[in-house]
């Protein structure tokens, strides 16, 4: 069992989700908006710990009116236990889980469980699909993935993205090593790649949304 996963980010046309000094202003304000609307509508938001060291993001629904009760509980992939404790996603805005390993540093670990449920999946590296399994015993049902290009690619390799939605901005960035939506070790074989299946596309102000289900 795993929650149903939307994987949902903003790029530029070239498939930029940040420039290589890692800035991501990429989304317009109606973007903006969309994606606060279904974080309403999710159980959980994940992110990988290099998002969270980046942006120090909220995770929270606060572009629309929203009540407390409407933010969705807040992972974090943190193998090394690295989550900053003065950061945002650790305030009591909203649950938060960080998905770590039992080779995390002992004491790192003690001080996170003060702050958030702390979860041990797996050894050097978190184990997605073991993750998965204990969010959906956790009963969250639903689960927007805003990770980076790492982890968007990790969970598309362990075949657990159920649907992808991404504003493509009328922009591009450029750079070699500027972040894409999917990095990762990627395909040898073209005939590999992640197929998707179309469902929708619509214009929200300057931004384009494209909808797929993942095969």
């Amino acid at each position: 069992m795993k929650p149903y996963i939307i994987l949902n980010a903003a790029m530029t046309l070239d498939g930029k989700i940040a420039t290589k000094t890692g800035s991501s202003e990429i989304s317009g304000k109606e973007d903006l908006i969309r994606v606060h609307k279904l974080r309403k509508k999710m159980d959980a938001i994940m992110v990988g710990i290099n998002t969270i060291l980046a942006d120090d993001p909220r995770l929270t629904v606060h572009k629309i009116k929203a009540e407390p009760q409407d933010n969705p509980v807040r992972i974090v992939v943190d193998s090394s236990a690295r989550t900053p404790l003065y950061f945002r996603i650790l305030n009591d805005d909203a649950p938060t889980i960080i998905a770590t390993t039992e080779n995390a540093d002992p004491e790192k670990v003690r001080e996170l469980e003060k702050k958030a449920t702390v979860l041990k999946c797996g050894e050097g590296r978190v184990n997605l699909k073991l993750l998965m399994k204990e969010l959906s015993s956790n009963g969250i049902k639903s689960l927007m993935l805003e990770g980076g290009s790492t982890l968007n690619y990790s969970m598309l390799e362990n075949n657990l993205v159920d649907e992808i939605r991404v504003c493509v901005a009328p922009m591009i960035a450029g750079g070699s090593n500027a972040k894409t939506l999917v990095d990762g070790d990627g395909i040898d074989q073209m005939s590999d790649a992640f197929k998707l299946k179309f469902k929708k596309s619509y214009c929200l102000g300057e931004d384009l949304i494209l909808e797929y289900k993942v095969i």
